[in-house]
């Protein structure tokens, strides 16, 4: 069963819920979301490196019915090997603007017939080592390109913040410069059919890892998954990769549903207002006795606070509280980017 608002109306979530643009009041575990909090990179220590050297001759070539990729590749090298492998320095190739406050950086893998080498889910570490500095920064990040069909280049979104140690320092990046890369880090094994219905809770930047799996979940024919994506921030201009995510709802329409949630909506806005709420969440997520179900989350530590509870460290996903627990799914059913 899809979600329960989408058996109830087609059209667009309508929802008039108190907003503000502060940081939301901290009395329980159910205290809902800001969707403006700034987002904090996770922590490193503990990352395993998935390892790979080699597609084997025997590995299934991409689809011919693939989409929202770019160049086919069938089998090739990887940039990213995980296991022992260190540190690899990439070539900033190109800076797109996207928004006010965040941008497109290209970087150029070793070899233009690579690809990047990582799996759905995952992610690469970056690191940086400002003068004077004792040690180095370190920030994970999911690019948003196709880890199958596009060769040549790696590509990052992200938000730049003013006090951003990482963030800054790539806004300062010019092409030709170079940045360290290591990868795969492991997040969440994907595979088809693996669940009948997921759910992608998101803030700002947390769109990155959503959007992998959506990207990998729709190019697939074989995947019949329906996804609903439940995504927050604060200005309409803020939300990331909309564009994709609707083209996607076009083609998908029975199996993808996304539903906005603005702290500062514009006056015509027709999704939700203010912040993601139980009431909001109870609307849309399978209910918790759904067989097969998976929410993931993925924003802002106010986010994860409020919806999950937060992670006690990349290995331990920690217990689950907050609304999702209120509202009756388990640990089991919820995995915290």
């Amino acid at each position: 069963m899809f979600a329960r608002s989408m058996l109830r109306s087609a059209g667009p979530l309508r929802q008039s819920i108190r907003s503000y643009s502060t940081e939301a009041p901290n009395k329980s575990s159910s205290t809902p979301w800001i969707v403006g909090a700034a987002a904090v990179g996770a922590g490193i220590a503990g990352y395993t490196l998935l390892g790979n050297n080699k597609v084997s001759a025997d590995a299934p070539k991409p689809s011919d019915d693939a989409k929202y990729g770019a160049q086919k590749v069938g089998e090739t090298s990887k940039a990213f090997t995980g296991g022992d492998q260190g540190f690899v320095d990439l070539k900033l190739a190109e800076v797109i603007l996207y928004n006010h406050n965040t941008k497109r950086f290209k970087f150029e893998l070793p070899e233009q017939d690579q690809v990047s080498g990582l799996s759905v889910a995952s992610a690469v570490i970056t690191k940086y080592q400002p003068p004077n500095a004792d040690k180095p920064v370190i920030r994970p990040y999911t690019p948003i390109n196709d880890e199958v069909d596009v060769k040549g280049y790696l590509e990052l979104l992200v938000k730049v913040y003013p006090n951003g140690a990482l963030s800054s320092h790539l806004d300062s990046m010019v092409p030709g410069q170079r940045l360290s890369f290591k990868g795969p880090i492991p997040k969440y094994p994907w595979s088809p059919n693996k669940h009948e219905h997921i759910t992608l809770i998101a803030g700002g930047t947390g769109i990155t890892p959503m959007y992998q799996l959506i990207r990998a979940i729709f190019k697939n024919p074989e995947d019949k998954t329906k996804v609903s994506l439940v995504y927050g921030n604060i200005t309409e201009e803020d939300i990331l990769l909309k564009k994709e995510l609707e083209d996607i709802e076009k083609e998908f329409p029975q199996r993808f549903r996304a539903f906005y949630v603005l702290d500062q909506p514009p006056s015509s806005w027709p999704y939700g207002k203010g912040f993601i709420s139980k009431e909001l969440l109870k609307t849309i997520v399978p209910d918790p006795k759904s067989s097969n179900i998976k929410i993931f989350v993925c924003g802002p530590p106010g986010l994860y606070k409020a919806i999950s509870g937060n992670k006690t460290s990349p290995q331990d996903q920690g217990e689950l509280s907050g609304i999702l627990k209120e509202l009756g799914y388990t640990k089991d059913q919820v995995y915290k980017f």
